[in-house]
Parts: structure tokens; sequence; C-alpha cells
């Protein structure tokens, strides 16, 4: 079915925390593009009151904005916007990017195109210059290091990832999928709170049997860990749970032995060592803190989850 034919809504849901004029820039670029049928939610995940303040101010009659009392995490505000929506389609994407005018429709396209795939992620490209590739789809995760790679990784734009293609996982930044998905998977788990519950929420959509695509020629730009800092005790804390957490979900016996083997020595070793010898102290008493919850909650039923298929 072409575009022109058939333009169904798509909600576009987006999270704000303390970053303001980050949000405006990725909303002024959003207001331009070229597809017509788009609803707006925005969510502020407990932000200085100024913040969504200054949203509506700029923003108002064209958005929804919805406010959070305290942060409670990526997955459960994105999970607020996106219980909040009505389009047949959802594009989650960071606040911290900006889109090209005619981002959307190759997206859309792909989807209409294939009812076996679930999401559809664009070429992400660094925002800053040189504006290199940040994702052009993911690898698979290594069942034992419980580690993966961005595919095209700061690689210079030379025109080597022009066709779509199937990936492992989508790059959480900005991911886009039908509503039925959601149906039938359900909404990213809020046990993780921050990192890797997208990678568990593309497992959870590939065991139901859906497909993840890579879509080249839609465009959009990353400034990247805006809110939790790029070497933050913060994102290392959530980074190191969540890693764990993915592990504990979907690596099995025998093989999850061997992967609590690596990430209890060698892991946790490296980047303890690793931290001290640059005089990190936060960082390190961050990744023993998170290796310390997850002793403590290992036995928790939603650790353990189980699959969802159709």
């Amino acid at each position: 079915m072409l575009l022109k034919e058939y333009l169904p809504l798509v909600s576009v849901v987006t999270v704000n925390y303390n970053h303001a004029n980050d949000t405006i820039e990725f909303l002024d670029s959003l207001f331009k593009i070229t597809y017509p049928n788009i609803e707006v939610i925005v969510v502020d995940n407990g932000s200085d009151p100024r913040d969504p303040i200054l949203i509506n101010e700029r923003f108002k009659g064209k958005i929804e904005l919805f406010c959070i009392k305290k942060n409670i995490g990526f997955a459960p505000a994105n999970n607020i916007g996106i219980q909040k929506s009505t389009g047949d389609y959802i594009l989650s994407i960071n606040n911290d990017m900006t889109v090209e005018k005619d981002f959307l429709e190759p997206l859309l396209k792909v989807l209409l195109s294939n009812p076996e795939i679930g999401i559809v992620s664009p070429k992400i490209y660094f925002y800053a210059p040189p504006r290199n590739i940040q994702s052009a789809g993911y690898t698979e995760i290594n069942p034992f290091t419980i580690r993966n790679n961005s595919i095209g990784y700061n690689e210079p734009e030379k025109g080597q990832y022009e066709r779509d293609t199937f990936s492992a996982f989508a790059h959480g930044g900005a991911t886009m999928f039908p509503r039925k998905v959601l149906e039938d998977v359900g909404p990213m788990s809020e046990y993780f709170f921050l990192y890797y519950e997208d990678m568990d929420w593309c497992k959870r959509v590939r065991y139901a049997g859906y497909k993840i695509c890579y879509v080249h020629n839609s465009k959009v730009y990353h400034k990247d860990s805006v809110t939790t800092g790029t070497n933050s005790p913060y994102k290392t804390y959530y980074v190191n749970r969540g890693r764990l957490i993915y592990m504990r979900r979907h690596v099995k016996f025998p093989l999850n032995i061997l992967s609590l083997s690596y990430l209890f020595t060698v892991a946790l070793a490296k980047n303890v060592v690793f931290a001290m010898a640059k005089k990190e102290f936060k960082q390190a008493y961050a990744v023993l803190r998170a290796y310390g919850w997850f002793i403590r909650h290992f036995f928790d039923k939603e650790m353990r989850k189980e699959r969802v298929s159709k």
C-alpha cells in the first residue's frame, strides 16, 4: 500500500529530563517534516519546573505534555507516553535527536510493506561534526560477554550502508513499530529503569516472531548521553545493572554459568581496576553497586520474566 493512498496516524513519543533546550530543538525539527499526520507526546520526567513551562510555551496546542513529579526512569516514562498515544504506529525517539524532513516516510513504508517486520530504526548519525555514523543497525549480543556492536559506529559516511537490512536490534534512541506489536509483546520492561531496556524489548519482539529492520534512507542526528553524561557514575551504574539483568533474562542454562563467571571475574575486575587506575573512584563504586544490586535481586520474578510468543 502506497503512502499517498494511506496516511496512518503516527504517535511520536519523547521523554524530557532537565534538557528543555534539546527537546525544543528536537521538536522544531520534527514540526518541519513532510509527513502530515502525526501526534506528538512529550513526557516530562520530573524535571525542574521550568522545563515543562518552556516546552509548553513554545509548542502549546501542538503537543500533548504530561508531567511526572519525579524521575521514574526512561522505560516507565516512555511507557506512559505510549499509553497516552492513539496512533496506529508509534515512534519512540530521544529528545536529544534532530530529524531530516523526510525521515518518517521510509520508516512507515517498510512497516507497511512487510507485516513480519515489528520494529524499524533509521540511520543514526552523531549530531556533532563531522557527523559520523552512530548506528546502521546492531550485531547480535554475545551470550558470553553480553556485548554487541553498533554497525558503522563512528565511520565517516561513504555510502557504505545504503540498503535496508535486517538487524539483531534497533537503536533505542529511535524506534518505530505498529501498535499491534505492542499489543502482542507488551511495553518495555520497567525493571531496567535505564539502559538495556531497549535491547530486552527488541529480543522479546523477536521471540514473538517479528523481524527488526534498519532503514537506510531515514536519517536522524543524535547528541548522545545528554541526560546521563558520557562518563558519569550514574550512567556507569545503570549500564552495568542493565547488562546483568539482560543476561539473567535471556541467557539460559548452562551458558549462563559461563556468562556469570565472565561478568563477575573478568568484566568486573577490568572495570573496577581501570577506574581505580584513573582515580575515578566514583566510577569504580558505581560498578560495584550495580553488581551488588544484581546479587540482592537475583531471584526477583521480573529478573526471570518468561519470553513472549505468538
